[in-house]
C-alpha cells in the first residue's frame, strides 16, 4: 500500500498538477492539506474520475484537508480533534480528518504554522499540538495499523533545513515545536522518511520566494509517521521532488511510504 501526503496549497487551483501526480503515481491513499476551498467546491466529480474515492473538510480561503483512496471510499472515523480549544475557535479550522481504508488508519493533518512569533498563533499552535499529541496516544492504544500524514509545519532537527541559521526565529523551528514533535515521536511513532533514509538531506517545501527551488533551499516539514503495527511494514519511503518544479505547482512536494501487505 503507497500512502502518501501532499499540500496542494488550493486543490482548484492546482487541480491539474494534482491529477498528472496522481496519473503517474498511482498513491492508493492520499492525504491532502491546504484545500483552500470549502465543501461544495470540492472537486469531487474530476477526483472520482481519477479513480479515487475522497472524504474532506474544507474551509473558505483557509486551511481544509481530504483524504482520497484508489478504488475504494474511504471510511470516515473522526473530523478534527476531540478536546476543542474554544478559545482560538479550532473547530473552525479545518485541520483534522481520519479515515479506515483497507484495514489501516490513516489521518490528514496540518498542523497551525504558528507565525509570527512569539503571539497568539504560535500559542494556538502549541496547544493544538498538545491536542494532536493526547489523540495519537489514544490511537496508539488501538494496536492498529495507524499513519499519521500531512503537514506538520515542524523542522525537526537541523538537518531538515538548508540553512538552520535563517530558520532560527520561525515558528517551525522553536525549541518548543521542536519539543512537541520529539514528544509525539516518543510515543512510539516512527518518521518513516528518516527512518529509511538516516543521513540524507532530503525536503518536502521549497519557498516562493527568492528563487528557492533553484537553489534548492528547502525544508523537510510534511512528515508520515507510522505506529508500531505500521512501522515493520516500510519498505520504501520518499518525495516526488520534481513535482515541485513544474509549472503552477504548490511549493510543497509529495512525500510518500509503501507499507508490505499484511501477512
Amino acid at each position: 500500500m503507497k500512502i502518501a501526503t501532499f499540500n496542494v496549497n488550493g486543490i482548484n487551483g492546482r487541480l491539474p498538477r494534482l491529477l498528472e501526480w496522481l496519473e503517474e503515481s498511482q498513491p492508493d491513499v492520499v492525504c491532502l492539506q491546504e484545500l483552500k476551498t470549502t465543501d461544495e467546491k470540492f472537486p469531487a466529480a474530476a477526483i472520482e474520475k481519477a479513480g479515487y474515492g475522497a472524504i474532506w473538510h474544507g474551509q473558505k480561503s483557509w486551511n481544509g484537508v481530504a483524504i482520497l483512496a484508489r478504488g475504494r471510499e474511504p471510511v470516515e472515523t473522526r473530523r478534527g480533534l476531540p478536546e476543542g480549544d474554544p478559545d482560538a475557535g479550532a473547530d473552525s479550522q479545518s485541520r483534522y480528518l481520519e479515515a479506515a481504508v483497507d484495514g489501516v488508519l490513516v489521518a490528514s493533518l496540518y498542523l497551525p504554522n504558528g507565525n509570527p512569533q512569539p503571539g497568539p498563533k504560535f500559542d494556538y499552535k502549541l496547544r493544538w499540538f498538545e491536542r494532536l499529541i493526547a489523540h495519537a496516544g489514544e490511537l496508539l492504544a488501538m494496536d492498529l495499523p495507524i499513519v499519521l500524514a500531512g503537514d506538520f509545519n515542524v523542522i525537526p532537527t537541523d538537518a531538515d533545513v538548508y540553512k538552520p541559521e535563517r530558520w532560527r526565529d520561525d515558528a517551525l523551528m522553536q525549541p518548543e515545536s521542536r519539543a512537541a514533535y520529539a514528544r509525539l515521536l516518543a510515543q512510539g511513532w516512527t518518521d518513516a522518511i528518516r527512518h529509511l533514509h538516516p543521513d540524507e538531506r532530503i525536503y518536502t517545501f521549497w519557498d516562493y520566494w527568492r528563487n528557492a527551488w533553484g537553489r534548492d533551499a528547502g525544508l523537510r516539514i510534511d512528515h508520515l509517521l507510522l505506529s508500531e503495527e505500521a512501522a515493520p511494514r516500510l519498505t520504501a519511503a520518499g518525495v516526488d521532488r520534481e513535482v515541485r518544479g513544474r509549472e503552477g505547482a504548490s511549493d510543497h512536494a509529495p512525500a510518500w511510504v509503501v507499507l508490505a501487505d499484511r501477512e
